[in-house]
């Protein structure tokens, strides 16, 4: 996307959450301003968008994880690297929200690769306040807990959507050691176009 040298930073964010959370309406939303009906995503896709945060040029390549079980051998690939990550639950379906603590977290610590990646947590479909299931409180409660930053969000109204990418990647442009690791990747990109991990986007092994 762009010639090589266009942007002054590369970085890798990972979309992580059960499944139905609305981790590739938030990406499509981001990314293309649309809202296709989506089917689940298998094993994993991405896309990629350029924006300028603090004078910065950056490219974001943005990995939507499919949420079920049956896919998660290739989790580890698909962590090395990453420099944000953000982590969706439906404010309508609490048990989207225990997972967070109960299967993510515990996923993010294990497969990590940077110890000083940035965490977001999103409560995603705030559109549909009649039916909240998980309260602002809450969320922000566990995303202090587990140090992420925080935001709800509707990826069908776009609200705060643009915001969730936008915070997140200011947050790594203030951490020296992430931003060392996007400049180098810089600079390998110009000598060589494809990404170093390209999973298969047609299913598991």
């Amino acid at each position: 996307m762009g010639s090589a040298g266009g942007y002054d930073f590369s970085f890798k964010i990972l979309l992580i959450g059960d499944s139905g959370v609305g981790k590739s309406s938030l990406l499509l939303s981001f990314t293309s301003h649309s809202l296709e009906s989506l089917a689940p995503t298998i094993g994993v896709d991405f896309k990629i968008k350029q924006l300028t945060v603090a004078g910065k040029k950056l490219k974001l390549t943005i990995w939507d994880t499919a949420g079920q079980e049956r896919f998660r051998t290739l989790t580890s690939s698909y962590y090395r690297g990453a420099q944000g990550i953000i982590l969706v639950y439906d404010v309508t379906r609490r048990e989207t929200f225990t997972n967070l603590t109960d299967v993510w977290a515990k996923e993010v610590e294990l497969y990590s690769t940077n110890q000083d990646c940035i965490k977001m947590l999103v409560g995603n479909k705030v559109d549909m306040e009649s039916e909240r299931a998980v309260t602002r409180e809450e969320g922000l409660a566990l995303a202090q807990e587990h140090k992420c930053l925080f935001l709800e969000c509707s990826a069908k109204n776009s609200i705060n959507v643009e915001k969730c990418f936008e915070e997140l990647a200011l947050k790594i442009l203030d951490m020296p050691s992430l931003l060392e690791e996007g400049s180098t990747l810089v600079k390998r990109n110009i000598l060589k176009q494809k990404p170093e991990d390209h999973p298969p986007t047609n299913g598991c092994c």
